[in-house]
């Protein structure tokens, strides 16, 4: 019996001989499906399991398997069916879940009953989402205008900023947010303190405003006050505060402005924790700079950098997130790993020794996505 689409289907989770096997017996199992995992710190119920113990290894939430698409806040997942429904949990303050109250849930909750969700981000006890018809939703904390209302006041369930239909993609730092439209252009609002929100100037503002004139924008990624972004073009941009080298620019330096980091134009996606920043690049390389007083650089010290190095000789590094102190990467191969600090077992060894360069969590060969918050992980895996 030809090993073709049937093996296709467990390619990265069994190995040839594996599926040579289960053709010799005359059957195949069930394919293996996405389940959704969580690990780490768990105080306002965040991992999902029905509780508020902690967890150090990957512990699986539920037993659906139509998680597609995830996001985090400090305390706060979100997630996206396959269905385009949008579910929350955790800690609920500001009314992060967007249940419309401020009551913390430790399982799945939905919200709303719409069908229509693409997107969600990264966020600082605030949430963030965008529908399959282009509109931006927040809601949540808006002590600073990060919401974009126009006003502080913070909402318990999704409210559309403005009207329009053509955002691309959003996340939130600590108390701002950064948005590119599907015409490249860069937006952002709340709080300016050090210039993050790249205007030129340290003024808050509670309603989105254009970043410069370009229409090259691609991604971004918003840190503790450290802005991050990538063109099309492939070159890397940042601005902000830079107490820690955070901003790559080799000093120390804030930046109000967006300001090019390095020279180089293969730069592929970014991911900001706490005055820390890792870059993957298009030939699959890792790259880290910033703060490092844990190991979350994953440079096997603990010296802080201020411009991009790289992290090991590795080109098959694939997804990247950060959590606070540390970050988690997928590889080409499906395996999960990460490093930082670990007082909440959340880099998922079973254990909560910090580690300063890049380890293997558990064995699994199967990671398609993963999500970070404070001090805690989600991730999703075809078992």
């Amino acid at each position: 019996m030809p090993l073709t689409y049937p093996y296709q289907q467990y390619q990265g989770v069994w190995t040839l001989s594996q599926a040579s096997d289960a053709v010799a017996q005359g059957k195949w199992p069930s394919p293996p499906a996405p389940h959704l995992y969580a690990w780490g710190q768990n105080s306002s119920g965040q991992l999902g399991l029905s509780n508020t113990t902690p967890y150090s290894s990957p512990k699986q939430v539920g037993s659906l398997t139509t998680w597609s698409i995830l996001g985090s806040g400090t305390g706060t997942p979100l997630a996206i069916k396959t269905d385009g429904t949008l579910w929350s949990w955790g800690r609920d303050d500001f009314g992060q879940i967007g249940l419309g109250n401020t009551t913390y849930y430790s399982s799945p909750k939905q919200i709303g009953a719409l069908t229509n969700w693409a997107f969600v981000g990264r966020s600082y006890l605030n949430s963030v989402a965008i529908k399959t018809d282009g509109t931006l939703w927040m809601w949540g904390r808006n002590t600073s205008g990060q919401l974009g209302f126009s006003n502080v006041t913070a909402y318990s369930s999704p409210k559309q900023v403005g009207a329009l239909t053509n955002w691309s993609t959003a996340c939130s730092g600590r108390v701002y947010t950064l948005a590119v439209k599907t015409d490249g252009t860069l937006w952002s609002w709340g709080d300016n303190t050090y210039g993050q929100l790249g205007l030129g100037n340290i003024t808050n503002y509670s309603s989105p405003k254009q970043v410069g004139i370009l229409t090259n924008w691609l991604k971004v990624s918003a840190g503790y006050g450290n802005s991050m972004a990538i063109k099309t073009d492939g070159t890397l941009w940042s601005w902000g505060v830079n107490s820690s080298g955070e901003l790559g620019q080799n000093n120390t330096t804030y930046i109000s402005s967006p300001k090019q980091v390095g020279s180089l134009t293969n730069w592929l996606s970014v991911a900001s924790g706490y005055q820390t920043v890792i870059s993957l690049k298009t030939d699959g390389t890792l790259w880290g700079w910033g703060n490092n007083t844990y190991g979350q650089l994953g440079l096997g010290n603990t010296t802080a950098y201020s411009s991009p190095k790289q992290i090991g000789a590795l080109t098959t590094w694939s997804k990247i997130s950060a959590n606070n102190i540390g970050f988690n990467v997928i590889k080409t191969d499906g395996t999960l790993w990460s490093w930082g600090y670990n007082q909440f077992g959340q880099l998922g060894f079973n254990n909560t020794t910090s580690y300063s360069s890049p380890k293997q969590v558990g064995s699994l060969t199967s990671w398609i996505s993963i999500a970070a918050g404070a001090y805690f992980n989600i991730g999703i895996a075809k078992t």
